[in-house]
């Protein structure tokens, strides 16, 4: 669930509240029952690896022949294993 940053608007206390998305918004402060906007913050964003290896891979995982002109071992035909155990 994701975490809202809130500000009162009254005593300008600031508080972080964990929300459903689908919850509606808070609307008063906790220390003095004042009117709170809800902040707009930088969030928690999150990377997406792949799955490494080598850069001259094809992101399909097969062999790199016809994008590169070499295998991820470095052979100029196809070894057969896929992927290859580097035993050029």
């Amino acid at each position: 669930m994701p975490t809202y940053e809130y500000e009162c608007r009254q005593c300008r206390h600031r508080f972080e509240a964990v929300q459903s998305m689908r919850e509606a918004p808070l609307d008063r402060c906790p220390r003095c029952g004042g009117e709170v906007r809800r902040l707009v913050s930088g969030g928690g964003g999150f990377i997406i690896k792949g799955g490494g290896g080598g850069g001259d891979r094809p992101s399909s995982g097969g062999c790199a022949l016809e994008e590169t002109g070499h295998t991820c071992c470095g052979r100029a035909e196809r070894c057969g294993k896929p992927p290859c155990g580097g035993d050029a």
